[in-house]
C-alpha cells in the first residue's frame, strides 16, 4: 500500500475568518434603513446618541449643542439664533459646534437653519448663491423628513423652539 502525501497545511487564520464571514456576515444597514432610522428615531436611538456624545472627547459646549440637537423632532427645524439663545451663546459659536459634529446625521445638525429660514451652512460650508453639493444634501435630508420649501428654497414652516 503506497503512502499518500501528507495533508495540506491549514489555511492561515485570516483566511479562515474571511471564509467564515462569507457565510455569517451580519446584515449591514443600507442607506434606506439608515435614513428611516434618522427620520424616526426611537427613545433608545436618542439615548444611544446622548451616550456617544457624553463619552466623546469634545468640549462641554459642543456636547451641549449636540445634545440639544437630539431634542429637535424629525420634520422640524430650528434656527442658529434660537438654539444659541437656549444655550446662552451666540449663533456663530453654535455653527462652529455644528461644523465639528462627528455624529451627523444621527445627531441632526441638518435641522438647524438660518434665521430667514434659508438653509444656511452645512458641513462647515456656506453656499455661494444659495446652492452647492452640501446644501443639496441638507435639503434632501430635510425633504426626507417631510420639510416643505417655498419657491425661493426657504423652509416653509415656523422654527421649533420647544426646549423648555
Amino acid at each position: 500500500m503506497p503512502l499518500s502525501a501528507p495533508p495540506p497545511p491549514p489555511p492561515p487564520l485570516s483566511l479562515k475568518l474571511h471564509l467564515a464571514c462569507q457565510f455569517f456576515r451580519p446584515e449591514r444597514e443600507n442607506n434606506k434603513t439608515r435614513t428611516k432610522r434618522i427620520q424616526n428615531p426611537t427613545s433608545a436611538d436618542v439615548r444611544a446618541q446622548l451616550e456617544r456624545i457624553a463619552r466623546s472627547n469634545r468640549t462641554d459646549f459642543e456636547k451641549r449643542v449636540w445634545a440639544a440637537l437630539c431634542r429637535i423632532p424629525a420634520g422640524r427645524v430650528t434656527t442658529y439664533g434660537l438654539l444659541a439663545r437656549y444655550l446662552g451663546s451666540s449663533p456663530r459659536a453654535v455653527g462652529n459646534a455644528l461644523r465639528r459634529n462627528p455624529f451627523a446625521p444621527e445627531v441632526p445638525c441638518h435641522r438647524v437653519v438660518a434665521t430667514g429660514m434659508t438653509l444656511g451652512g452645512f458641513k462647515g460650508k456656506w453656499p455661494r448663491g444659495g446652492e452647492g453639493i452640501t446644501l443639496d444634501e441638507k435639503r434632501s435630508l430635510l425633504a426626507g423628513e417631510g420639510i416643505q420649501f417655498d419657491d425661493r428654497g426657504r423652509v416653509a414652516s415656523c422654527p421649533w423652539s420647544g426646549w423648555s
